[in-house]
């Protein structure tokens, strides 16, 4: 839509197309937009999910026993009911000329691609493994190192190649082309974070949401050189579109979340969680906001600071310190109910994006 109008002669000229002008009526249009699809699509790809995959998503032998009762069944590769209208929206109502709009876009799908291939061998041979460890890792990466080195063409000069340090007023630690890897292990490591936190119904989807609620106020004021400069924070032409695209992330996340609701109807799986956090991960560093990421998705972090000390834990003592992990196993084999780890976790996750909110004024 915004590019079509751009081509009508004189539509700057009338009151209402005016309005496409402005990024927070195409937002608000980006997630009625993505929620409207997520709707229109969602039943017919859930029924076609669960005619091809019989059984639906394997579940762990070695995971709480009430999952192989409780979930038995359910298909995964749901994220692609996430992918779909969050791509569809984009699309309709960013401005295609924005080279960070395909940045994040080449993120969201190659690793849904990845995530897809993942999920489809995993169902396809009725195990739990799926594409090998290392290659995804490599795919991983290569995506990520190709498009920090795009994102840092695309900065100004002051900016490429250096990190942002919140609370401190323009401060930046520069790494020349060092800060490939730098940004390359945040999109990488927030992808994987995400795919962690994946366990329980609806668990991975609202702290999504929320980080991305958070970053939609952060590129646009990044993105805008007078709100930039007020709040001292650092400019980055461009980075504004990408409301748009968070914005269309959000409505494709309430879309998912109506059918993901326990008892879930569908599993995001690796299809859905994989380019979650790696679009997270690209758009934190396209507005260098990469350490704040780390704040408001805290609660990804935490699941996968979780796995590494139990598998470290275990392999150097043979001991584990969660009774399973990512922690929120740990909870369950505690006796807690899934909803209350869910809400919990929730609570967590909103509090964590209010403290990474506060940076934008602690400097």
């Amino acid at each position: 839509m915004f590019q079509f109008l751009s081509l009508l002669p004189h539509a700057d000229q009338i009151a209402f197309f005016r309005l496409f002008k402005y990024l927070s009526f195409r937002g608000g249009g980006a997630v009625l937009t993505a929620l409207f699809v997520a709707f229109v699509i969602g039943p017919r790809l859930i029924a076609w999910l669960k005619v091809r995959q019989g059984k639906g998503q394997p579940i762990r032998a070695d995971g709480p026993q009430r999952h192989i009762v409780e979930k038995q069944g359910t298909p995964t590769m749901g994220g692609l009911l996430i992918l779909l209208p969050t791509i569809v929206s984009t699309l309709f109502w960013a401005d295609l000329a924005n080279q960070y709009v395909w940045i994040v876009l080449l993120v969201t799908i190659s690793y849904g691609l990845l995530g897809f291939a993942d999920d489809y061998l995993k169902v396809s041979k009725r195990s739990t493994g799926g594409v090998s460890g290392w290659v995804r890792l490599a795919v991983e990466f290569g995506v990520a190192f190709v498009v920090t080195w795009w994102m840092m063409k695309l900065e100004a000069p002051e900016l490429s190649g250096a990190l942002a340090v919140p609370f401190l007023k323009y401060a930046l630690v520069p790494f020349g082309m060092f800060f490939i890897l730098i940004g390359g292990v945040v999109i990488a490591g927030a992808a994987n974070a995400v795919n962690f936190t994946d366990g329980l119904d609806g668990l991975a989807i609202v702290p999504v949401m929320i980080a991305a609620s958070a970053f939609v106020l952060f590129a646009y004021l990044v993105g805008n050189v007078k709100f930039a400069d007020y709040l001292q924070l650092h400019y980055v032409a461009g980075t504004g579109e990408l409301t748009i695209f968070l914005a269309s992330l959000v409505g494709a996340g309430l879309g998912f979340l109506w059918y993901n609701a326990p008892p879930a109807m569908v599993f995001m799986g690796d299809t859905g969680s994989l380019p979650l956090g790696g679009a997270l991960g690209a758009v934190a560093v396209a507005v260098k906001h990469e350490i704040v990421l780390a704040i408001v998705g805290g609660l990804f972090v935490l699941e996968t600071v979780s796995v590494v000390v139990q598998v470290v834990s275990f392999k150097l003592t043979g001991k584990r310190v969660f009774k399973m992990a990512p922690i929120h196993h740990h909870y369950e084999q505690l006796g807690w109910k899934e909803p209350t780890i869910v809400i919990r976790f929730w609570i967590v996750a909103v509090v964590l994006a209010l403290i990474g909110l506060s940076t934008l004024k602690l400097r």
